[in-house]
């Protein structure tokens, strides 16, 4: 009783304290949402004559019927199953390799985060240098040094073939230092006494990482990975500034789509309509892996 009394007490500081990230969170991405989920219903569109109308599903029936928007679609889901385990893997191998007490870890792992924090439009010109089209392109000149000449010089960002790949490389060198810090401070805080238990027990490094530090490390690697791949799912910035969804759609993603759809075309409501979609298919991803990894650790 007196523990419910003194939480009540409690009660209006603590409202106080998050009454304006409540307040942000209501005013820029509440009634945002719930405003473009009116809108997906209706057919409006910037400049257009005719009186704005409730259309029922007809702009969501459009969408899935347009090819562009289930290439699109295509595209984010292609680009999550791949950046995601790539990004996870080699964050926690970098991870595991700062861990060891290395001579310089601390500056291997600013170098390793520092791609983190600049900027993307920083890190899209020094990519767009990197993919070089010809023979003086580092990327080129790279592959071709260590094929002993048998690669032939591409124009990566304008190969429907090579365009996404080469938009994956740079996702997974940009985030892979963000993930391998989350990862470090967990392994960090595994307690030494349970390797030692299994180094008594005729325990390798292998079996160490398989039933102490994996199980250790499983809720960051559940945060990991589900802020990894709701980010793959965001992906707008490098499509924007290095493709604009070319060649061929090769790169178009759905944010992009949206974007063009509401700035270029001015259809807000197909925009709308689309945003409603994407935010539902990446909520149903989010839940299915949560789910996913509880019933993989009760069986564990």
């Amino acid at each position: 009783m007196f523990r419910r009394k003194a939480l009540d007490d409690q009660t209006p500081a603590a409202l106080l304290f998050a009454g304006p990230a409540l307040l942000g969170l209501t005013l820029f991405i509440a009634v945002p949402f719930l405003l473009a989920v009116v809108l997906a219903f209706t057919n409006l569109r910037l400049g257009s004559p005719l009186p704005l109308e409730f259309v029922g599903l007809k702009q969501f029936a459009r969408i899935f019927s347009d090819p562009g928007f289930r290439r699109a679609l295509f595209n984010n889901m292609m680009f999550a199953v791949v950046v995601v385990p790539l990004q996870t893997g080699i964050a926690l191998g970098l991870a595991l390799l700062l861990n060891h007490g290395l001579r310089g870890t601390v500056v291997f792992r600013t170098l390793f985060f520092m791609p983190v924090v600049f900027p993307m439009s920083l890190v899209a010109v020094i990519w767009i240098l990197i993919y070089a089209p010809g023979a003086s392109g580092m990327m080129n000149a790279f592959l071709e040094m260590i094929t002993w000449g048998a690669w032939q010089p591409r124009d990566f960002l304008r190969d429907p073939w090579l365009a996404l790949p080469a938009l994956m490389l740079l996702s997974v060198w940009q985030g892979a230092g963000f993930q391998m810090v989350i990862l470090l401070a967990g392994l960090q805080s595994v307690p030494e006494e349970l390797y030692q238990a299994a180094a008594l027990d005729g325990a390798g490094r292998w079996p160490q990482f398989l039933h102490v530090t994996l199980p250790q490390l499983r809720n960051p690697l559940i945060f990991v990975v589900l802020v990894t791949t709701i980010l793959a799912f965001r992906l707008f910035d490098q499509v924007q500034l290095m493709t604009r969804g070319g060649p061929q759609d090769a790169t178009t993603v759905v944010m992009f789509e949206t974007v063009q759809a509401a700035f270029t075309r001015q259809q807000v409501a197909r925009a709308c309509a689309m945003a409603v979609v994407f935010f539902i298919i990446v909520l149903f991803i989010t839940w299915l892996q949560r789910r996913l990894l509880r019933q993989q650790s009760e069986v564990a």
